[in-house]
């Protein structure tokens, strides 16, 4: 996606268009004010690599105005270096501005003062009163005076802006009355000086949106509900021309509290949960297949932006005057980590890539190369889809197709037939050898499939009649990843798909390949694999590390060495590299289509932890002297295995870190505290007690000694290197 200053940039109900062509972004929520700016641009340089296009990102008015009048844009909240930098990666933004953005800080965002000052004053906020649309005026100057000549029309990273959030759903006026106040703040922001060719507003749960742009979410679980038991199954795993989030009470029939014409929009996301924050009362664990299965029923029930809520997780900054997270003391439903906020997103608190930024990239890298053309391709319901999530034993399916004409004139249907049989935290029916068959809407057979097996947990898409050069579409039992383009030089490309199952592809071809090719791959080499550019040549690269490619253009390695571990950087490329790597040998060739590349050299941790632990009074407290850390690390991640309700971690008598108890290993990024020139660290952990009766709601609790449960199992560190390939 290609957006230039005086580009043309619209929508119509189908997709966004830019210079008159259908665009697809992937889009990733960011909170700079949650993150060390320093690190700004490796993290925006790994979102890129991950597939994303558009960072979305809260301008969180109680980060920058905590004390009234006392505007603070320095440091980790300097928005104009973060848009400068956004810009140098090769990324666009809309900015979130509020003036609520709830985002899990406190009051939503709003400052204590700006509350009192209702109160004092007798006018309520989020309304047209003047003394409130006083301040927001303030806060939205002095927002722009950060953007100012970043905009997209001064080519500048920012495309769009979004009013308000979940406004009318979470507090706020409903009716014209609400539809009103979301006018008179997008007009204020025009007046300022936010000229974008987007404008966004949410629109799930009965937000009204003022004529703007809806964007809609959708989360796999919902730690915000009150109960402390295991809940329904999330209606996100359901094929369905429903756009709301069935998780907030969108379960009452199409479009039951949708404010808007879904006729008049396309169907766009902004709030695709990445992962799940946790809450003092509940705290599920969204896994990588949780995100992926839950994305792709998205994309097969028209969806036409993916955009994720959150991509990358953070930690919330220290306060002047409070602690700055979500809390019930503030009149809101839930209690947060007082600094972490790591949603378990594809990339995490400390930038951890792991298993979720993997799918996510996986389902990118399709969207990439064959996107522009999917949008226009229609949903189609399919005979036998159940359109409700506690039925787990018909098969779920859906179809995306539209008319093509062939060289030869034939007309035909081309599209793909998406199939989920995956429900988060529910087994799903087996179904033994099945015929998948896509149906069109007067119930003819668009394509068919050789049968197959579709065991409880598997989800995935085929292509009908797809495009493979200009002389040839062909059908495929394989999910399609991307296309490398003039793979072998001589102007020919090939297409890479996964197959899910041991048997080989069947592949159905019309008209002559010309010289492309089709290569096929496991879904754990497509998983662990990415489209890589070196030296203006396209590559598909698969490692047990990922790529990413920094703001110079150089693609780099990252990996992870155990402690005690010794290894070498390993990846295999297609096609073949015109040379190897500065520091890598060239080993063999892998089924004849791969080409293996191992560093010369090999990289060791012998990173030792020394854990002094000390328990008074039913609490456990530890002392924590990390050794010998290689110097030539790029991270040093802490891995903590302990059981109780919630931990914290001290450096020089200050609370640095935090975590709720999931069952999940706790990991810390030390190169924020200790830079990577020194070898050593200490700090103070405490664990505060689970107890048996703690209404709590968890996926797996820990083992129970004298009715709870408060203890530190292990300590491991985790060096993380990066070489350049």
């Amino acid at each position: 996606m290609k957006i230039l200053s005086d580009s043309k940039v619209g929508f119509d109900p189908i997709s966004l268009i830019v210079d008159g062509k259908r665009v697809f972004p992937m889009m990733g929520e960011m909170h700079f004010s949650r993150y060390p700016h320093q690190y700004w641009e490796e993290e925006l340089c790994k979102m890129k690599a991950g597939g994303i296009d558009i960072v979305s990102l809260y301008v969180i008015w109680i980060h920058h105005e905590e004390i009234h009048g006392d505007f603070d844009f320095s440091g980790d909240r300097n928005i104009r270096l973060f848009l400068e930098t956004v810009k140098k990666c090769g990324l666009y933004a809309i900015l979130r501005i509020g003036p609520w953005a709830h985002g899990e800080a406190r009051n939503g965002g709003f400052p204590d003062w700006l509350l009192k000052d209702s109160v004092d004053n007798g006018y309520e906020v989020r309304t047209d009163a003047p003394r409130y649309l006083e301040h927001v005026r303030k806060f939205y100057e002095k927002t722009f005076e950060q953007a100012k000549g970043l905009l997209i029309k001064d080519d500048g990273p920012v495309i769009g802006v979004q009013i308000e959030n979940e406004y009318g759903h979470c507090g706020g006026k409903n009716g014209e009355e609400g539809e009103q106040h979301m006018r008179t703040l997008l007009a204020m922001a025009k007046e300022i000086g936010f000229e974008v060719p987007i404008y966004t507003a949410t629109g799930w749960g009965g937000a009204v949106t003022g004529g703007m742009i809806p964007v809609m979410g959708g989360y796999c679980e919902a730690p915000w509900d009150q109960r402390t038991t295991e809940i329904e199954p999330s209606g996100n795993y359901i094929f369905t021309k429903e756009r709301n989030d069935h998780n907030i009470g969108s379960d009452h029939g199409l479009g039951d509290g949708i404010t808007f014409d879904m006729n008049k929009f396309p169907f766009l996301t902004a709030e695709l949960g990445g992962g799940l924050q946790v809450t003092k009362h509940r705290r599920p664990i969204a896994t990588g297949l949780d995100t992926a299965a839950m994305t792709m029923t998205k994309l097969g029930s028209g969806a036409n932006l993916l955009g994720y809520y959150m991509y990358h997780g953070g930690t919330n900054p220290e306060g002047k005057l409070t602690t700055l997270q979500e809390t019930k003391e503030t009149g809101y439903p839930n209690d947060l980590p007082v600094l972490s906020y790591d949603f378990n997103a594809p990339l995490r608190e400390y930038g951890q890539m792991e298993d979720t930024y993997r799918q996510v990239r996986l389902l990118a890298s399709f969207i990439h190369d064959f996107g522009s053309d999917l949008c226009d391709m229609a949903y189609v319901e399919q005979p036998g889809n159940p359109l409700k999530p506690d039925n787990f034993n018909d098969l779920r399916s859906a179809v995306r197709c539209k008319e093509r004409i062939l060289p030869n004139g034939e007309k035909v249907k081309s599209g793909y037939l998406f199939v989920n049989n995956y429900q988060r935290r529910y087994t799903m029916a087996d179904h033994k050898d099945t015929a998948l068959k896509a149906y069109d809407e007067d119930g003819s057979v668009l394509a068919s499939f050789e049968s197959r097996d579709v065991a409880n947990g598997d989800f995935f898409f085929y292509p009908f009649n797809m495009w493979v050069g200009n002389k040839a579409v062909i059908t495929t039992d394989a999910t399609p990843v991307c296309c490398i383009a003039d793979f072998d030089g001589n102007g020919h490309d090939a297409y890479i798909f996964y197959k899910d199952s041991e048997k080989e592809p069947s592949l159905s071809v019309k008209g002559d390949l010309d010289g492309n090719k089709v290569v096929f791959i496991t879904r754990e080499e497509a998983v662990h694999g990415s489209k890589v550019i070196k030296n203006g040549k396209e590559y598909f690269v698969i490692s047990s590390g990922d790529v990413v490619t920094n703001a110079a253009g150089k693609p780099e390695l990252y990996f992870e060495v155990s402690d005690n571990e010794t290894k070498h950087a390993v990846f295999k490329a297609f096609p073949e590299l015109c040379d190897a790597p500065d520091g890598f040998d060239t080993l063999k060739k892998d089924d004849e289509i791969f080409t293996v590349y191992k560093s010369k050299n090999s990289y060791e941790n012998k990173a030792t932890a020394l854990l002094t632990k000390d328990e008074q009074d039913g609490e456990l407290k530890a002392a924590l002297k990390v050794t010998d850390m290689p110097l030539d690390r790029n991270e040093m991640l802490l891995s903590i295995d302990y059981e109780g309700d919630t931990a914290q971690m001290y450096h020089d008598g200050k609370m640095i870190a935090d975590s709720f108890y999931t069952g999940q290993k706790w990991e810390v990024g030390l190169k924020r505290f200790c830079g990577n020139e020194s070898g050593e660290f200490a700090c103070e952990i405490a664990v505060d007690p689970l107890k048996e009766d703690t209404k709590l709601y968890l996926q797996e609790w820990p083992a129970m000694k004298d009715g709870k449960a408060c203890r530190i199992n292990d300590v491991h560190l985790i060096a993380q290197f990066k070489t350049e390939i």
